[in-house]
């Protein structure tokens, strides 16, 4: 659409109505000018408001404005850097059960391998137990809130349908385990630098602190977001390596030369990741709703209309990159992110409600892939297909098969 009929496009998908706009200059005014006139998407507020509540990806105002000065302090740069020896440890852990020549699903492991770093990180816990659980509520969910039918005929929701049913259940069994964290925490009673910690022992100007609900919201937000996305960003990551084995061979020289988790010395590593998630991002679209009539590229946007931007096309807008469907790292040398427009690459959203946790799933993609691509290499067996649901997703996951490499050093933390 965008190549056809350009920057602004008015949709109608069903009975919804939606402009898509595709220029960074325009998303920049949504997300940064005028972040003021609009708020969260109609999809959002709708499918996944009953999942995650009111948690910083959700909330609006002055409720989301006293929420994120409450969670910041757990995701400053300096603790952000504390983070880095759980990612490594667990990374290892995996790397120790992988076996020269198996077969995997890489995105089954990604993410269990990212829930188990959140919980340990952010929350304190080991989640090992859970993880099945996790992983089987998180797709009753996206199946559910990525029906199309229930988006575009709302009043099917009155109905008591199958799939209703599994996505109540999935919430359910969520509920079941994110409060288990923070009762096993207030039963430990001890002070902690994680997320969980600051959240329980917070209080905002007025004294107050977070209702037990309130809790669960951000911590469900944090535990789910939090380990899917960068999980997502890996599982496409060892797909493209495997499709580019010039990369992968340049990524295994810089990981061969360095022996602790700098991430200021895995260079290359960062441009791998930072190529993955331009081509392939797990937030691949995202959307607003205005609070008021307005103009917005020359077109009249009326109160209640809902405004999408996509980062998997404008990512890949032969504007902003040179050759843009070609996995090429190297365009990240020499400082490219400084030199881009701000907005023709966001995998992580911007302006004020720019992802809290940035840093850390950055953080944490590097060293994960550093770890495990030092120890093995993994061959793709069956090209992946993208499922653009809430997240871009991997249908039928990643299934590789495993050659341990030769002479591998370990990471030490």
């Amino acid at each position: 659409m965008r190549d056809t009929h350009g920057d602004v496009v008015k949709v109608a998908l069903g009975p919804m109505k939606a402009t898509l706009v595709s220029h960074p200059d325009l998303v920049e005014d949504i997300l940064v000018t005028r972040n003021k006139l609009w708020r969260k998407d109609h999809y959002l507020r709708n499918s996944l408001r009953p999942i995650l509540g009111e948690g910083l990806l959700s909330s609006e105002g002055d409720f989301w404005r006293r929420q994120r000065r409450l969670a910041q302090p757990a995701f400053h740069r300096e603790r952000i850097a504390n983070y880095g020896a759980i990612m490594v440890e667990q990374s290892e852990k995996l790397a120790a059960v992988w076996r020269d020549g198996e077969e995997r699903d890489l995105h089954a492991d990604m993410m269990r391998l990212t829930l188990e770093i959140v919980a340990r990180a952010l929350f304190g816990a080991n989640v090992d137990e859970h993880a099945t659980d996790v992983g089987e509520a998180v797709h009753a969910i996206l199946v559910h809130v990525s029906d199309p039918l229930e988006l575009f005929l709302p009043f099917l929701k009155r109905f008591p349908m199958p799939r209703r049913r599994l996505f109540k259940r999935a919430i359910e069994r969520l509920d079941a385990i994110i409060y288990g964290l923070i009762e096993q925490r207030r039963k430990r009673d001890a002070d902690s630098n994680d997320l969980l910690s600051m959240l329980l022992q917070a209080r905002d100007e007025d004294g107050s602190r977070m209702s037990d609900v309130q809790l669960r919201d951000e911590c469900m937000t944090v535990f789910l977001a939090g380990h899917e996305t960068t999980a997502l960003a890996l599982s496409w990551t060892w797909h493209l390596l495997s499709k580019h084995p010039h990369v992968r061979e340049k990524l295994e020289a810089e990981l061969d030369a360095v022996t602790a988790p700098d991430i200021s010395k895995l260079r290359y590593t960062q441009h791998v990741v930072s190529e993955a998630l331009r081509l392939y991002p797990p937030a691949w679209s995202m959307g607003r709703e205005a609070l008021e009539d307005l103009e917005l590229g020359g077109y009249r946007i009326r109160r209640g209309e809902n405004v999408w931007f996509c980062p998997w096309s404008i990512q890949s807008d032969r504007r902003w990159f040179d050759d843009p469907e070609q996995f090429k790292p190297e365009r990240w040398e020499n400082d490219l992110h400084k030199r881009l427009h701000r907005y023709a690459y966001f995998p992580f959203g911007g302006g004020p409600r720019l992802c809290i946790g940035q840093s850390f799933a950055q953080m944490e993609a590097v060293l994960i892939l550093a770890t495990l691509a030092r120890r093995f290499r993994a061959k793709v067996l069956e090209e992946p297909t993208p499922d653009p649901s809430v997240t871009l997703r991997p249908k039928r996951g990643v299934r590789a098969r495993l050659s341990r490499r030769v002479n591998a050093i370990a990471i030490t933390a």
